[in-house]
């Protein structure tokens, strides 16, 4: 979904959201620029270690990686957990619920969120046949983009010359860049089969959601 994903600053050094801007960063100090002229500051820190230098009162752990891949209740006064991985009380101090469903976007304190069933959420009743996987390992080569219409069987990228072809028709709302390394039934991209090319430049449902149940951990938190 890198229409609707300020990751994409990492690429073209900004990224507008809703009208909401981002922009790439490398030291705190263009951190307080970007946010004295109101974009959010995006920084490229796999290992976390400008944690110290910016101590932020909440730290959000949103890889959405399954699992927990070093994040610590110490790290900030508050810490949130996205989906499955963590467990609130334990490794943070709140999780946020990722899966569709009744208890999505739901605060937990105590406990974790569903387990990952790896099976995407349903829309207009297809699931894992939205999704566009690589058929082999390889560079991944796009020839489609995000926003097109295509029919099932299209072919929207290849694989080292592998045809990836798309499995229902629709508009493709995610895609990966070109030139990826990508490994055999690793996933490239989706098909949103109700066809609506806005939905591929603005926040789901299912983003909205999260994104309010982490506003309101923090406000639960800060404001107790």
């Amino acid at each position: 979904r890198r229409e609707v994903s300020f990751c994409e600053a990492i690429y073209q050094g900004e990224k507008v959201v809703e009208g909401v801007k981002a922009i790439r960063v490398s030291s705190l100090d263009e951190v307080e620029e970007a946010w004295k002229e109101g974009s959010l500051a995006v920084m490229v820190d796999p290992e976390c270690s400008s944690l110290n230098k910016f101590r932020p009162d909440t730290l959000i752990d949103a890889i959405m990686a399954k699992k927990n891949l070093g994040t610590k209740k110490d790290m900030a006064e508050l810490v949130i957990g996205l989906g499955p991985g963590f467990t609130a009380g334990v490794d943070v101090d709140a999780v946020v619920e990722t899966k569709r469903g009744h208890n999505l976007g739901r605060v937990i304190w105590k406990g974790s969120a569903e387990p990952d069933t790896g099976i995407p959420g349903p829309v207009m009743g297809y699931t894992e046949e939205r999704v566009i996987r690589a058929p082999c390992s390889g560079t991944f080569k796009p020839v489609k983009k995000i926003g097109d219409m295509v029919s099932q069987g299209e072919v929207v990228a290849f694989v080292d010359g592998a045809p990836v072809k798309a499995r229902i028709s629709g508009v493709i709302r995610g895609l990966l860049r070109e030139g990826l390394y990508v490994t055999e039934g690793f996933k490239c991209g989706d098909i949103d089969p109700r066809g609506i090319k806005e939905y591929c430049y603005t926040i789901s449902d299912k983003a909205r959601a999260v994104g309010g149940g982490v506003l309101e951990a923090i406000l639960g938190f800060f404001l107790r």
